[in-house]
């Protein structure tokens, strides 16, 4: 265990002493992704919830369980870290040069990140929910815990176990919510409140009736078959 850790100080200074080395411009880039990652992720939930709309309940579902799951694995690194109190290597390393950013408070422990147990929770959520955007979610994903070594405030052991975490975590999630919000979806979509309807959307089916609720191309449906059954 310690020859691991010893191993994660060496890639800590490694990647300090490179990220000093880089211009001022890239530098930047890398403080701003740190925070605006999120964001982006945020983005991608809100134009994955709306594309499902239209979508099956099923589609619907995921999409509304992929935040819930992103901030499920942010719980749980949050109350790890509050059980471990691994100390910021921008304090602990000796012979480190400055982070780029400020090093967070004392008391304020690095283990797991959060911030790439997030990450790691968002990318497996989209993907599940959304499935051809992958090849974004996961390089985004991975790009934002190595920026969190790169910027000076978490060693290479505290980034991986937190996108393996929220990773693990959100995945679980997904797969033990899904049914039971899948059937919530489907009594939103059966509403008689605009509002619900349109949160929920309004499925497959009412989108081939050109926009009908479910439950009104529904009572179109019947006349027809009636006058069908009648000859």
């Amino acid at each position: 265990m310690d020859s691991l850790l010893d191993l994660s100080d060496r890639l800590y200074l490694d990647v300090a002493d490179f990220a000093h080395s880089t211009p001022h411009w890239f530098q930047w880039l890398a403080e701003v992704w740190t925070e605006a990652g999120l964001l982006l992720f945020g983005v991608l939930f809100l134009a994955g919830w709306w594309r499902s709309r239209d979508g099956s309940s099923r589609m619907m579902a995921l999409a509304l369980l992929a935040p819930l799951a992103t901030a499920f694995g942010y719980v749980v690194s949050e109350g790890l870290k509050s059980l471990i109190d691994e100390e910021r290597p921008c304090r602990a390393v000796v012979g480190a040069p400055l982070a780029l950013v400020e090093c967070p408070p004392y008391g304020d422990w690095s283990f797991p990140s959060n911030h790439s147990a997030i990450a790691g929770a968002a990318a497996i959520a989209l993907a599940l929910s959304w499935r051809g955007l992958v090849w974004l979610t996961v390089p985004m994903a991975l790009l934002m815990a190595f920026s969190r070594v790169f910027v000076g405030v978490h060693y290479p052991h505290d980034v991986t176990a937190g996108l393996l975490l929220g990773a693990l975590v959100a995945f679980l999630v997904m797969r033990a919510a899904e049914r039971p919000v899948r059937s919530l979806v489907d009594t939103a979509r059966s509403s008689r409140s605009a509002a619900v309807v349109w949160c929920a959307g309004r499925g497959p089916r009412a989108h081939a009736h050109g926009g009908l609720p479910a439950h009104a191309s529904a009572r179109a449906d019947r006349p027809e078959r009636s006058r069908h059954g009648a000859h």
